[in-house]
């Protein structure tokens, strides 16, 4: 499992003038399977996505496709994580 850590580099207007593209990409992403989990920092500095990769190289490939970080106003951090315990129902972060 991968956990994209985004952090704004850009005013929230210009954020916002993106938000359109950047849902839409996210959507894709979990119809591929890729994600299923995704959400805002508090405060809005940034966002966390959850996702399943067959490697850091597929992840890097789709952290670096986000909108947000194609048009420079965002970058990513690629957290690879190996949970060693979840909780019932939750199964599915064992990859």
């Amino acid at each position: 499992m991968f956990v994209f850590s985004l952090h704004y580099l850009a005013p929230l207007d210009e954020i916002d003038a993106l938000l359109p593209a950047h849902r839409e990409w996210l959507a894709a992403q979990h119809e591929a399977g890729y994600f299923f989990a995704w959400g805002r920092k508090v405060p809005r500095e940034g966002g966390m996505i959850f996702a399943n990769a067959s490697s850091r190289d597929e992840a890097e490939r789709l952290a670096n496709s986000d909108p947000f970080v194609v048009a420079g106003v965002a970058c990513s951090e690629v957290i690879e994580f190996d949970p060693a315990f979840v909780a019932a129902g939750l199964e599915q972060l064992r990859g």
